[in-house]
């Protein structure tokens, strides 16, 4: 018997807005792009070393799509978990296959936003109109924002 688990949890900052593309298939996908960032210090020169590690997500489920398209903006720091998926392409001209391994959200995953777009207004609460509200999203939500 076979047994796998496939699952990927990031936290990090969007590196730009969300990117939502129409497939040929009637369908839609969302694209982004987080960043995470850890450092370390060097033992030998004792400097500060600042590494970011950039990971594609993707997504085809539309009503996580409508969510990201309107809270998913550039800087949002954002938590995601869904599974690791590797396509494999060639490009037109090209002798050889391209790879590119990607956080597939599917039912299930779950996308959440973990501070407001703008802030907290002075005392820290959420604002009354929920404009400005974290979003939060598994893979079966419809994505309504989630008051903090």
């Amino acid at each position: 018997m076979s047994f796998g688990l496939n699952r990927a949890e990031v936290i990090g900052r969007l590196g730009a807005d969300v990117t939502i593309n129409s497939l040929a298939s009637g369908g839609r996908v969302a694209n982004m792009s987080i960043a995470t960032d850890e450092s370390y210090v060097e033992k030998q020169t004792g400097n500060r070393i600042d590494k970011t590690e950039w990971h594609r997500v993707v997504s085809f489920q539309d009503g996580l799509i409508d969510m990201l398209e309107k809270h998913a903006k550039k800087g949002r720091l954002v938590y995601v978990a869904g599974k690791l998926q590797t396509r494999k392409w060639r490009k037109d001209g090209e002798d050889s296959d391209r790879f590119s391994t990607e956080i597939l959200l599917v039912p299930g995953g779950r996308v959440q936003f973990l501070e407001r777009p703008n802030g907290t207004n002075g005392n820290g609460s959420a604002p009354a109109n929920g404009e400005d509200a974290p979003a939060a999203a598994n893979g079966e939500d419809s994505g309504q924002p989630f008051p903090f």
